[in-house]
């Protein structure tokens, strides 16, 4: 299982939120690059990087943070918040982007984001279904939409997607455990039908993630990956603990 650390990315600095509300930002950096390379110092290989303006202002804003990040580390970098079209695309792919996260347009406009996994390719487009009472949230989770999560997941599996993010809101930022029922439930009921084989998806879970023993328990579960974030800005998880988990993992 891989683990990714996050950065969110408000007016250029290194925040994190609680629950996805930005009155409780708090700011842990003022210069995210510093932060991705202690990440990389330590054997970190990804990271979760996401423009919280971008996603209130429904368009990329913090582009030359992720310039910055990417053409000084060595980090394969999957970037969201606010991408809506594909100039968003262009600019976070010329940026240095491997991955982008489209999670809003997914719901709003689900011709583009599928116009996307064909131009670009399941590799490159991770769906994020974030999700508040398993119904789907967007617009940087200021809205709840009417789409039930695992129906939502599994129409876009029919799509060609394999990689997708999922975060319970109600967990993230609250260092309280990440939703391990919620994902098994996913993983148990969305497969990915190729035409040699059933595949489970590439599940990374996100929010809540608060000690190190939750991360061998999501690697049990089948998760492809975890994003952490608070957890470690706050010290209840060490970066040496995660370099030994990738070490052993």
């Amino acid at each position: 299982m891989r683990i990714i650390p996050a950065i969110d990315i408000i007016n250029g600095k290194c925040v994190r939120l609680s629950k996805g509300d930005y009155a409780t930002e708090k700011v842990y950096n003022e210069n995210p690059l510093e932060v991705a390379k202690m990440f990389q110092d330590h054997g970190i290989q990804h990271l979760h990087l996401v423009d919280l303006d971008g996603a209130k202002a429904s368009h990329i804003v913090n582009y030359k943070v992720l310039e910055t990040i990417a053409s000084n580390t060595n980090l394969s970098i999957d970037f969201g918040g606010g991408l809506k079209s594909d100039e968003d695309l262009k600019v976070a792919f010329e940026s240095g982007a491997n991955q982008i996260t489209g999670g809003s347009i997914a719901v709003k406009n689900p011709e583009i984001f599928k116009s996307w996994l064909e131009k670009f390719g399941a590799d490159k487009i991770i769906l994020g279904a974030d999700a508040n009472n398993e119904k789907v949230a967007i617009s940087g989770w200021l809205e709840e939409s009417d789409k039930e999560l695992i129906p939502f997941i599994q129409s876009y599996l029919k799509e060609g997607v394999s990689y997708v993010i999922c975060t319970d809101i109600s967990k993230d930022g609250m260092l309280q455990g990440p939703s391990f029922d919620l994902y098994q439930k996913i993983l148990d009921q969305t497969n990915v039908v190729t035409s040699s084989a059933v595949e489970k998806i590439k599940l990374i879970a996100s929010g809540g993630i608060s000690t190190y023993d939750e991360l061998p328990r999501l690697a049990e579960m089948g998760c492809e990956g975890t994003i952490v974030g608070k957890a470690i800005y706050e010290h209840k998880i060490s970066m040496k603990q995660i370099e030994n988990f990738i070490l052993n993992n």
